[in-house]
Order: C-alpha cells, then sequence, then structure tokens
C-alpha cells in the first residue's frame, strides 16, 4: 500500500479528536473513526467512541474493504502509535477520500493522554 505522490494529512492528538468529531457532525456527516489495526489488538484495546462511526478494517484488508467507507465522509484513522494510520491516511487521501486525518501516536496515546482505562499493549 503506497502511493506515488505526497499528500497532507491532518494530525490529531487523542485529546483533539473528540472536537474533530463534533465540528464534522455540524457539517451534517456522521464522521468515521477507522481503527486499521488486528482483530487482536482491537481486543487487547478497543475503542468505545461516544461520536462518530467505528468501522475496523485491518491495514492489510484496506484495499478489498474500502466500498465500505464513503469518499466524501471524515475519516481519522487509528492504529497502535500512528504509523501505519498515517500510511492509511495518506492512501485513502491519494484514493480520493476528502477529508482525512490521522490519531498521531494512536491507541497507545489514547491511553497515556487521553482514557488510562484503555489497556496498553
Amino acid at each position: 500500500m503506497s502511493a506515488s505522490t505526497t499528500v497532507e494529512i491532518e494530525h490529531l492528538h487523542p485529546a483533539q479528536l473528540s472536537d474533530w468529531l463534533n465540528a464534522n457532525l455540524n457539517d451534517g456527516l456522521v464522521p468515521v473513526i477507522l481503527d486499521v489495526r488486528e482483530p487482536w489488538e482491537i481486543q487487547r484495546a478497543g475503542l468505545q467512541p461516544k461520536v462518530g462511526n467505528l468501522v475496523e478494517i485491518p491495514m492489510m484488508q484496506l484495499q478489498t474493504r474500502m466500498a465500505e467507507l464513503k469518499r466524501d465522509v471524515p475519516i481519522a484513522v487509528l492504529c497502535h502509535h500512528g504509523v501505519r494510520s498515517l500510511q492509511v491516511a495518506r492512501f485513502l487521501a491519494f484514493n480520493g477520500y476528502s477529508k482525512v486525518a490521522n490519531i498521531s501516536g494512536g491507541i497507545d496515546a489514547w491511553a497515556i493522554d487521553y482514557d488510562t482505562s484503555v489497556a496498553r499493549y
């Protein structure tokens, strides 16, 4: 999964995600948190967002499951530390998804800085 052209991606710290999701709700769209971790990772440290739709698609399945994501709906991508999610965010933006953000630091930063009830691994 690579794109030959670099695209700019918005970076969100976990503490900024709620505001980003709510701002995009105000635009009349229900934003998506796209979790690209493997099922065992999600089982170990799952996310229960209060706003937005959670979609779980492991990174390696994204190309075959892209139809599950609407191109005009804002998407914030999450992984363990933010590396895979950044790759996926760039890939989605390169492929015509209109508003894509990376959750910097991933679920690990989420557990440290935002919600300590989320397990770290």
